[in-house]
């Protein structure tokens, strides 16, 4: 039968002995695969295998990058981030608190930042607001212009969507659009108190500044929008349906902003509640000033 098939002996008997590809194995894969085309390749390896142990597979991270490259399924390229901020203004400067705080609930420290998106024609202008502490995105507004404006829309937001008690923190930098005296009225008016980091140091605002790095490399570079119109459509999808309540965040310990209040409301229910606090620094007294009692070297203020 080889013979007038024109088949090999040990071609004919490796095709009896072939077994059926691995259950387990197929089954993982298509995991990825689903996962990764739900997340549009936004999702990492880690992210990846972290989404897979909550479903109850038992996979390791190495499996998943090589399943990944194996079916061309790689994460988008991150592109270098480019600063524009604009910090030459005769406003006032306040006081960096946020550097100092430790918060334990939200409402106690919400973060800004505005970043530029470019459209076929034009430049538009995103402003947004996080609460600090569970990194949601609870306000944002769209511009073509950079004047207060467009941040003061996505506090006024933030604000209807939180109702927020008094004295919470409100970090920036020292953007133009932030220390005017417009934005300052509203802050003022809903008894927040500002904050601002120090020049060339993104590190006091280094969660806004991820929400935005994350919103450019899986969002913004992944489109082309035909117009303003567009461009609105797919961040209200992004922020308020897919970053809130869908991808998980490796700070939040993989959970999704949305999940982590949840958890954390229902923590702080079955437990006290601690209030946030600032810690403060007192500088000795000069060496010149002798028999006078030291004050205290440091301590922390409750919010």
């Amino acid at each position: 039968m080889c013979y007038l098939a024109r088949v090999t002996r040990v071609g004919y008997y490796r095709e009896l002995t072939e077994k059926k590809p691995d259950e387990a194995e197929m089954s993982v894969r298509v995991a990825v695969q689903e996962i990764v085309l739900t997340h549009r390749r936004r999702y990492g390896y880690r992210r990846v295998t972290k989404d897979l142990h909550q479903r109850g597979m038992i996979v390791n991270h190495k499996r998943v990058l090589r399943m990944r490259g194996e079916d061309n399924l790689l994460a988008i390229r991150y592109r270098k981030f480019i600063l524009t901020t604009d910090s030459q203004h005769e406003y006032k400067v306040y006081v960096n608190l946020a550097a100092r705080m430790r918060i334990t609930g939200i409402n106690q420290l919400w973060i800004a930042d505005i970043t530029y998106i470019q459209l076929r024609a034009d430049f538009v202008y995103l402003a947004v607001i996080l609460d600090r502490f569970s990194r949601k995105a609870i306000g944002w507004a769209l511009s073509r212009s950079l004047k207060a404006e467009v941040a003061v829309t996505a506090l006024r937001q933030a604000i209807a969507l939180r109702q927020p008690p008094p004295g919470v923190v409100h970090h920036s930098d020292q953007g133009v659009q932030y220390a005017s005296d417009e934005y300052q009225q509203v802050l003022e008016a809903n008894h927040m108190v500002p904050s601002m980091s120090r020049p060339a140091n993104p590190y006091d605002n280094a969660a806004c500044e991820s929400f935005m790095k994350t919103l450019k490399q899986e969002e913004i570079y992944c489109q082309q929008y035909r117009d303003f119109a567009e461009l609105s459509e797919h961040l209200e999808d992004f922020i308020g349906t897919y970053y809130n309540c869908k991808r998980l965040h490796s700070a939040l310990g993989y959970r999704t902003p949305e999940e982590f209040e949840q958890d954390t409301a229902a923590a702080i229910t079955a437990a006290s509640y601690d209030a946030a606090t600032v810690a403060y620094f007192v500088p000795p007294p000069p060496a010149a000033i002798q028999g006078s009692p030291a004050p205290p070297e440091g301590g922390e203020i409750q919010k």
